[in-house]
């Protein structure tokens, strides 16, 4: 089982909602709405170059801003973070069943480091963070990564994603993905499972999101590979 961090676990979202303007602020200038949500999901690096050519400062250094977030991002988070509809109440439940769990996230690990203290560190057998890996989201690597690392093929994972960029790294890893949108809308997307929050999200919705998988051609499945009946998926 393969979750996301901010927007899909945690309320955090906002947090980050604050510190882009707070910065964007400081340069004299305020973050467009179209800037942020293109911003949502995305490693720092990319998300400061996004707010930098949206306040058309593209000459501005993205480690100083970076610094500036993180610094600020950390004293946000250190405040409370709240969870987002249904999901404590799912990682539970995927921990009561002993399935191997990771928290894929875009987020550094100083800042995973603060929510693992709402989410709790023993829910998670690995975490992936997103200056763990050479190549961020939408890149399919953090969640090939977290699968290796759980000794878990891909196949055989649910992912469970809230943005665009989130969604297509899963999708191209070739786990089954559940979509729960928290800031922005997503397109229906083949191979993808649209709900409205993870209330009701059960082990048997879980399995059969992996049935559904393994029946799936493979040129439906973007990068993902078909599997038959005879072969259907017994962990996530």
């Amino acid at each position: 089982m393969l979750f996301d961090m901010d927007g899909t676990l945690v309320d955090s979202e906002k947090l980050w909602d604050v510190a882009l303007q707070e910065l964007a602020r400081e340069y004299g200038g305020e973050l467009s709405a179209d800037a942020r949500r293109s911003i949502i999901g995305t490693a720092m690096a990319e998300s400061m170059r996004i707010l930098h050519d949206d306040l058309g400062q593209p000459e501005r250094d993205p480690e100083i801003s970076a610094a500036w977030i993180n610094a600020r991002i950390l004293e946000l988070f250190g405040s409370g973070l709240r969870w987002r509809p249904g999901a404590s109440e799912l990682l539970r439940a995927v921990r009561a069943a002993a399935i191997p769990t990771a928290l894929v996230t875009s987020s550094p690990r100083a800042l995973v480091e603060i929510a693992l203290d709402t989410l709790g560190r023993d829910n998670f057998d690995v975490v992936v963070a997103g200056d763990e890996v050479v190549a961020a989201k939408p890149h399919p690597e953090p969640y090939l990564t977290a699968a290796r690392l759980l000794g878990v093929p891909i196949e055989r994972c649910v992912a469970i994603e809230d943005s665009p960029t989130g969604v297509a790294s899963a999708l191209a890893s070739g786990a089954a993905v559940l979509a729960v949108p928290a800031e922005v809308a997503l397109p229906s997307t083949v191979g993808v499972h649209q709900m409205e929050s993870l209330t009701g999200v059960d082990l048997e919705v879980l399995a059969a999101l992996l049935a559904d998988r393994a029946w799936r051609p493979a040129d439906a499945l973007g990068a993902g590979q078909g599997r038959s009946a005879k072969t259907a998926p017994t962990t996530w």
